[in-house]
C-alpha cells in the first residue's frame, strides 16, 4: 500500500469512531433536564453552575465542588442519559 493509501484509512478510522462515539457517547451532546428542572448530565450542571458563578448565586468554589461531586470520576451523575 502507498503512503496515501493508509493515510486515508487512517483517515475514514478516526471519522467513523468520532461519529460512533459521538452517537453512543456518554448523553452530553445536549443539555438534559430532569422533570423537576435539574440537571441530568455533566453539560447542564456546568451550565447551571456557570450561570449562578455569573449571577453571584454561587462562589467558584461551591461551582467547582458540584461539578467534581456530580461528574467526577466517581460522580452522581456519570453515565446519566
Amino acid at each position: 500500500m502507498t503512503r496515501k493509501t493508509v493515510v486515508l484509512i487512517i483517515i475514514v478510522i478516526v471519522m467513523a469512531s468520532y461519529m460512533i462515539g459521538y452517537h453512543f457517547g456518554i448523553g452530553n451532546q445536549e443539555a438534559r433536564y430532569g422533570d423537576s428542572g435539574s440537571p441530568k448530565n455533566c453539560r447542564a450542571l456546568i451550565a447551571d453552575n456557570l450561570k449562578g458563578v455569573f449571577y453571584n448565586v454561587y462562589t467558584a468554589s461551591e461551582a467547582l465542588n458540584s461539578i467534581e461531586r456530580n461528574c467526577g470520576p466517581n460522580g452522581l451523575i456519570w453515565n446519566e442519559r
